[in-house]
């Protein structure tokens, strides 16, 4: 009698690939491909995504950034503005909806009636609040800037080699208008809350599949040769708006994201899934990739997730990363966690402001 599991790899294989290596060493990662120092590589996604952003820049390879810093500005204002956080100041995509909107609109199909939000007496993109800290002095700037911006994505996405975009949430905050999704409620980081023009949104499986094949066909139709990396970001919501446990919420939005990405990876030839994820939230890890407060992810969880990327998509690199050992150029350029710009935390600033 044959076995039909006779003769697969290893990693088929609990015991071989997970009980046995030491949990630093544990790669989960399959499909190899190569990223070269010609190609343009692009990155849009929640905030788990600026590792990556960082580790190609760090590690040499070209960080496609259409939307660049004006020269003269230094690199605290640049970080704090979101130039070069991701290759255009989009701050945070966390819904594949999200994404999906912001290239209609960088394509002129779909231009969102609420966009401007009044903040402090100034005004915000309602796309992009946290972009301008101190907001804009008038609406004729918001749309300047919002069409310059918009330029940029388009660049983006026609240009890029690589596309790398980190799935980050189910949960949204939608207009009733004209269904505009706006990666932070309305009332949070600028506008004013109104039940009757907003919406609380949690996509279902099917409807995070359809968003996120629907997304990768817009791209192959400007971008034909495009590679697409996808990932799903580890980092647990902050906040429900569900009535129900943050944490049952968390782990549907999750597992939501991850089906829609294995789906994408069956369905397309230029889509690859790196399992992030899956590093970080590995039993074997023990939870000493998740810091104190169980959410954000520790300096060596994301050395444990750069080693395996730079394993699997940098093929003249693999020797130098392959020990657990980091490089000191490569520590150098990875923030603390606290320089991570992250449009999620702000619902916790503002209810603390509120004094709630």
């Amino acid at each position: 009698m044959t076995n039909p599991y006779k003769g697969l790899d290893d990693y088929c294989f609990w015991s071989r690939s997970m009980t046995t290596p030491p949990p630093g060493q544990i790669d989960p990662a399959t499909r190899n491909a190569s990223i070269l120092p010609s190609h343009k590589v692009a990155t849009m996604g929640s905030c788990f995504a600026q590792h990556l952003a960082k580790h190609i820049r760090a590690s040499g390879l070209n960080y496609y950034v259409p939307e660049s810093a004006p020269v003269g500005m230094s690199e605290q204002e640049a970080t704090q503005k979101n130039y070069g956080v991701f290759s255009a100041r989009y701050g945070n995509v966390y819904t594949v909806r999200q994404a999906v909107q912001l290239f209609e609109r960088a394509f002129e199909e779909f231009s969102p009636i609420d966009g401007i939000w009044k903040r402090n007496g100034r005004f915000v993109d309602a796309f992009r609040p946290q972009i301008e800290p101190d907001g804009y002095g008038s609406i004729d700037e918001v749309k300047r800037d919002v069409a310059n911006h918009l330029n940029c994505v388009r660049d983006v996405f026609k240009k890029a080699d690589w596309f790398i975009f980190t799935l980050g949430l189910t949960e949204a905050w939608r207009s009733r208008l004209d269904g505009a999704i706006y990666p932070t409620a309305p009332g949070v980081a600028g506008g004013e809350f109104d039940s009757s023009k907003h919406e609380f949104v949690n996509f279902t499986c099917d409807e995070v599949q359809a968003d996120l094949c629907l997304l990768i066909e817009k791209i192959r139709s400007v971008n034909p040769d495009v590679q697409i990396l996808l990932t799903v970001s580890p980092v647990p919501l902050i906040a429900t708006y569900e009535n129900r446990h943050v944490w049952v919420s968390t782990t549907y939005s999750k597992a939501a994201l991850r089906v829609a990405a294995d789906v994408a990876e069956r369905s397309y030839k230029n889509v690859i899934y790196f399992p992030s994820y899956e590093i970080i939230t590995s039993p074997a890890a023990g939870g000493r990739y998740y810091a104190d407060d169980l959410r954000q992810v520790t300096e060596i969880g994301v050395k444990h997730v750069m080693r395996m990327f730079s394993k699997h998509f940098f093929p003249d690199q693999s020797n130098h990363f392959a020990t657990e050992q980091t490089s000191v150029p490569l520590l150098a350029s990875l923030q603390s966690e606290a320089d991570v710009v992250c449009d999620e935390e702000v619902i916790e600033r503002a209810l603390r402001g509120a004094g709630f």
